[in-house]
C-alpha cells in the first residue's frame, strides 16, 4: 500500500505544492511547448480546464492548435486532435508541413525539391512514436467526444477544431454554442483532461478601429466568458493591412485566465509552412 493512500486530499495537495517548490513540474499541468505562453499560464494548461482559442477566419487557429498538439505529443503525452473542418489526411499534410518546414502546397502537389523532401523524411521519422491521435470530430454530440476520450484512457490534452462544427439542435446557434461550451467544461472535469477548443468570432465587428479579439466577440450568450478557464485570442494584422510590413507577425492574447494574469505574447507565423514560433524562445 502506498504511504500516501490514507492521507487527506488537502495533505496530498500540500505534498504537490512542496514538490513544485522543489522544482518538480506541477502534475496537473501540461506545457504547450510555447515557452512565453506557458510562463503566463503558470507552466501550461491544466487538467480539468476548458481552453478556448478564438480568432477571425483565416488567422491560423487550426494551425496553432495543431502546433500545440504536436509539441505536447513530443513530450510523450497522449494528445487527441479531433477535426471538424478537415479529414485526417489534410491534418497529416499539415503536420508534415509544420514539422518538416515545407510548403503544404508543395506537399500536396508533389513538387518538393530534394532538400524539402529530406526535411519531410526526417520529420516523419522524428514523429513516428510521438504523434497525436488524429481523428474526425464525432458528429453526434458532446457525449460522443467523451466516448472518444474514454478510448484513449491516458489522454491529457484533447483538441477540438472547431466549436462551430459541433452538431446543433433546433435552437438558435448562440444557444447551441452556449450549451456546447457548458457541456465541454463538464467533460473536461469529468474526463480529467485539458480540453482546447478553437472557435470563430461571430460578433467581431469589422468596422471597429481595433480588430484584436475581445471576449464579447465569441458570442454564445457569454458562455465562453463565463465557463472557459482560459480564453486565447489570435490576431495577425496582415489579414487586414497586408501592405504595411507586418507579414508573419502575430499576437496571442490571454483574454481570460482564471488562475493567473491576462497579457499577450508575440508569435511569428510562417504562412507557407503553417508554422507558428514563439518570438522570445523560438524552436530550433
Amino acid at each position: 500500500m502506498s504511504a500516501h493512500t490514507d492521507i487527506s486530499p488537502l495533505s496530498q495537495l500540500m505534498l504537490r505544492v512542496d514538490a513544485a517548490q522543489d522544482g518538480a513540474p506541477p502534475i496537473d499541468t501540461i506545457p504547450t511547448g510555447f515557452p512565453s505562453l506557458d510562463k503566463l499560464l503558470g507552466g501550461g494548461v491544466r487538467l480539468g480546464d476548458l481552453i478556448v482559442l478564438g480568432g477571425d477566419i483565416g488567422v491560423g487557429k487550426s494551425a496553432l492548435a495543431l502546433a500545440i498538439a504536436l509539441r505536447v505529443a513530443q513530450q510523450e503525452q497522449v494528445v487527441a486532435f479531433l477535426s471538424g473542418e478537415m479529414d485526417t489526411n489534410r491534418v497529416l499534410e499539415r503536420t508534415l508541413a509544420i514539422e518538416g518546414r515545407a510548403s503544404v502546397n508543395d506537399i500536396r502537389n508533389g513538387s518538393l525539391d530534394e532538400t524539402a523532401r529530406a526535411s519531410l523524411g526526417a520529420a516523419a521519422v522524428r514523429m513516428r512514436h510521438t504523434m497525436p491521435h488524429i481523428d474526425r470530430l464525432p458528429t453526434d454530440d458532446v457525449g460522443a467526444i467523451g466516448t472518444t476520450i474514454q478510448q484513449l484512457p491516458k489522454a491529457e490534452l484533447v483538441i477540438i477544431d472547431g466549436l462551430q462544427s459541433l452538431p446543433g439542435g433546433r435552437t438558435s446557434q448562440d444557444e447551441e454554442m452556449a450549451c456546447a461550451i457548458r457541456a465541454l467544461k463538464t467533460l473536461a472535469i469529468d474526463a480529467h483532461v485539458a480540453l482546447l477548443v478553437t472557435a470563430h468570432l461571430p460578433l467581431l465587428q469589422r468596422g471597429r478601429p481595433d480588430l484584436r479579439p475581445a471576449l464579447d466577440d465569441f458570442g454564445a450568450l457569454g458562455a465562453v466568458k463565463q465557463h472557459a478557464d482560459v480564453v486565447l485570442g489570435l490576431y495577425r494584422e496582415e489579414l487586414y493591412a497586408p501592405d504595411i510590413g507586418t507579414q508573419g507577425a502575430a499576437e496571442l492574447a490571454i483574454l481570460k485566465n482564471r488562475n493567473g494574469p491576462t497579457s499577450y505574447i508575440d508569435l511569428y507565423f510562417y504562412k507557407s509552412w503553417l508554422r507558428f514560433e514563439d518570438m522570445v524562445d523560438p524552436e530550433r
